[in-house]
């Protein structure tokens, strides 16, 4: 899926780095943003194709009483194991690829740029291709990995070791610059982010 009337940017960073913050500030100057972790968090609701598909893998452990998937259940069943998490990537995938594919044409009508915010574009990148969904650039939310760290510590309340863990399961934020058309530098607060933001968007328009 080639587009030439609009671009579509693809936005990603690592765990901890700002890259919500980041989709939020596009969001705030109008611009369209496709939130891929909305996405998989809405094919895994009860009622959708791939609630069952889960069910039938998983099993009913993973449900809460009202019967919706226990999302932080199912997280750390798969943490550390690659396998698992394969299995639940080859169910949600598909529906996600589909609808991001799906809202890119339904933007592009209207919009000249449309943003993707997926926090592992770089590690699907080829997923995304088989998909026949193309960036045209690839903005990283980057910080290093001690700020990262720093932060992913206080926000979810992790000893110093478990905050490395995340890190760690991750591809280093420092590869992932080497993907990226643009770096957002988001070592600073969140007023120099937001400036810096306002530069970059000053740019595209």
């Amino acid at each position: 899926m080639r587009q030439n009337n609009f671009k579509v940017i693809g936005l990603t960073g690592g765990i901890a780095t700002g890259k919500s913050t980041v989709s939020n500030i596009i969001t705030r100057k109008g611009y369209k943003v496709i939130d891929a972790d909305k996405i998989a968090r809405d094919v895994l609701q009860k009622g959708m194709p791939a609630y069952k598909e889960i069910i039938r893998c998983f099993g009913d452990e993973i449900l809460c009483q009202d019967k919706n998937i226990d999302r932080k259940k199912l997280g750390s069943m798969i943490f550390k194991e690659e396998l698992l998490r394969k299995k639940l990537n080859d169910i949600v995938h598909p529906y996600v690829f589909k609808t991001i594919k799906k809202l890119i044409v339904e933007y592009g009508h209207s919009e000249k740029y449309v943003f993707v915010d997926v926090p592992l574009l770089i590690e699907e990148i080829d997923n995304f291709k088989k998909h026949e969904i193309y960036f045209d650039e690839i903005w990283l939310v980057y910080t290093d990995e001690r700020t990262q760290l720093d932060r992913l510590i206080i926000r979810d309340a992790l000893s110093e070791e478990g905050g490395f863990e995340r890190i760690k399961s991750q591809m280093p934020i420092e590869l992932k610059r080497e993907y990226a058309t643009k770096i957002i530098n988001n070592i600073g607060n969140l007023k120099a982010l937001e400036e810096q933001m306002e530069k970059i968007i000053d740019e595209i328009m």
